[in-house]
């Protein structure tokens, strides 16, 4: 077939590739079919979206229209963050968190665990407040956070239906601004962790692990709730715009805004622009949560195979978000830290040194994100039982099973 995902370490082995355009076709189409999976924006990792031998949906062609409700907004499926943050933006509403990347669509997002960051800010799941779902016989159902199946649904891995729209949860828009500081100590980070997570709406810090200290924090702040800082635990302001891998000779180009400079929150709570290319482009990615009291335990572990780590990398990210009670969310039962990594294209030296990496990572009840490389089966989800269930019970047939889930969901 030749299709792959945005990253093109994966193709997909699926017989062919259909493009509803309404969601009546995309009925007949998954009621046709005996394999079925559907395509967002391709920006996952692994073969988690493939069906080998089946269908792939690509909903791009889907209907995307906007709606306005009372403290909502309702999507489709085929919808990107920013495809409609403008339009909400415009009317007075802001969604409370985003992803680095504008570019990947709600629907993906919400069903791989994908979060953005902020200690105080759980993860794009959770703004979820409704679902429009096409089941395995092609019904279409709909579901609320009144139905006691719904915090199963939501992180859904595409093992329960083909989501056709979303319903989230807006507050009122704000503005947001970058302010980024280089060179902060391990150990100011050690000691000051918490201080530096509460430095503002949302905060990152970007390392290769082997470096003497963490090369960039990037702090983003509400403007109605700033405090102006001179330096932050020993890491001073940058003198000009920063990407991520900034260490590494990339330039800011398709960078948001920094310096200060205020605008609003869909321009500034992104890494990344909509207008260019996503983060580094040419690249693998991977990333593992820990409990938030384990962070600092969780990074000097780490940090202790920065050397085996750093001449793979691009760059890694280490931030925060808040607990949520979404089943199979990366941070379902409490606070969690996100370790991300950014790898160059070298899948086959990834992939030899993941091991050792979940390896440090084990004592800290680790779990892997959905949509990125890892090696092991993900375990510590105490939901995963009632999860099997459920997508056993709205797909009978395992017609949106693939070898992915079958690996990390269904054991077999």
């Amino acid at each position: 077939m030749g299709e792959s995902n945005w990253a093109g370490n994966v193709t997909y082995g699926a017989d062919a590739v259909a493009t509803p355009r309404t969601v009546d076709e995309v009925r007949q189409a998954v009621a046709a079919a005996s394999r079925v999976k559907a395509l967002g924006s391709r920006h996952c990792f692994n073969d988690i979206a493939d069906s080998p031998g089946g269908l792939l949906l690509d909903l791009r062609a889907l209907d995307a229209g906007v709606e306005l409700g009372d403290g909502t907004v309702t999507v489709g499926g085929s919808a990107r963050y920013g495809d409609f943050a403008q339009q909400l933006h415009d009317a007075g509403f802001a969604l409370p968190n985003l992803a680095s990347l504008p570019h990947i669509t709600v629907a993906g997002s919400v069903a791989t665990g994908t979060h953005g960051s902020g200690r105080r800010q759980p993860g794009l799941a959770r703004a979820v407040s409704g679902i429009e779902l096409v089941t395995a016989d092609g019904g279409l159902r709909t579901f609320s956070r009144a139905d006691a199946e719904f915090p199963g649904l939501v992180v859904g891995l595409g093992a329960v239906g083909v989501v056709t729209r979303l319903t989230l949860d807006v507050v009122p828009a704000f503005d947001v601004r970058q302010d980024v500081f280089d060179d902060l100590p391990w150990e100011a980070a050690y000691a000051h962790f918490d201080e530096i997570e509460d430095a503002g709406y949302s905060v990152s810090m970007f390392t290769n692990w082997a470096n003497d200290a963490i090369d960039q924090v990037w702090v983003k702040s509400r403007v109605d709730d700033f405090t102006e800082r001179p330096e932050l635990f020993g890491a001073v302001p940058a003198d000009g715009p920063r990407h991520p891998a900034h260490a590494a000779g990339i330039p800011a180009d398709n960078c948001t805004p920094q310096q200060g400079v205020p605008g609003p929150w869909h321009e500034r709570l992104p890494h990344f622009a909509l207008a260019f290319t996503p983060s580094v482009g040419d690249e693998l990615q991977s990333e593992y949560f820990v409990p938030y009291r384990d962070a600092v335990a969780a990074i000097r572990a780490v940090r202790e195979i920065g050397d085996l780590l750093a001449p793979l990398l691009l760059v890694s990210e280490i931030r925060a978000i808040a607990g949520d009670d979404l089943w199979l969310s990366p941070c379902q039962g409490g606070d969690r830290v996100a370790l991300h990594f950014t790898w160059q294209p070298r899948q086959a030296e990834v992939e030899a040194v993941l091991p050792v990496l979940e390896e440090r990572l084990a004592p800290f009840a680790v779990r892997p994100h959905w949509g990125k490389l890892f090696h092991g089966v993900p375990g510590n989800h105490p939901r995963l039982a009632e999860f099997r269930a459920l997508a056993e019970a709205l797909d009978p047939q395992g017609k949106f099973r693939n070898p992915f889930l079958d690996r990390t969901v269904f054991g077999s």
